[in-house]
């Protein structure tokens, strides 16, 4: 347990690092804006586009210091634990449901976000959660749902639709 704390903060350390670097670059209609000038506030705008991802990083970032640190220390429970990492059990969940979640991934080039989140959302109510098949449809159905009027009609943030594109045409005359 301690060797995957330790690997674990690391790895997240650096994720935040690149995410920090990332959220620092100047935006794409300004590349005259030197890299870090969109993490601040702006004046009579707000926060600049790199604001959020980029402290919400370093917070992560920080808090990785502090579990390795702690994992150094062997302070914190994992760090004091001999159990292993992984078992047979999470090993085989964590298949599942990464798995799930690649498969995801692949199906929103085919059926939008949309539909690979309503095929994910019954395959993990349904086959891992092992819940009614009333509660997987009425979730599964509304997620999406819930989703598209959020994303598509109040935030006007399109996302992909895939081969589904043509359901979405009479929502979009009615809503936008």
């Amino acid at each position: 347990m301690r060797k995957a704390e330790l690997v674990t903060a690391v790895l997240l350390g650096l994720m935040s690092l690149y995410f920090m670097w990332k959220a620092g670059e100047p935006p794409s209609w300004n590349p005259d804006v030197g890299r870090f000038a969109n993490i601040g506030m702006i004046e009579g705008e707000g926060p600049g586009s790199g604001f959020w991802p980029f402290w919400l990083s370093a917070v992560m970032l920080v808090c990785c210091i502090w579990i390795f640190i702690n994992g150094v220390r062997r302070t914190s429970p994992p760090s004091q634990s001999t159990e292993p990492f992984l078992d047979a059990y999470g090993r085989r969940m964590l298949a599942l449901v990464g798995g799930g979640l690649i498969g995801f991934l692949i199906l929103i080039e085919f059926a939008g976000f949309y539909g690979a989140i309503f095929v994910f959302m019954m395959y993990y109510l349904l086959v891992l959660g092992r819940h009614s098949v009333g509660v997987t449809l009425s979730i599964s159905t509304a997620l999406p749902v819930v989703c598209f009027f959020f994303f598509d009609v109040a935030m006007r943030i399109v996302l992909p639709k895939g081969y589904l594109e043509p359901l979405f045409i009479p929502l979009y005359e009615m809503f936008l």
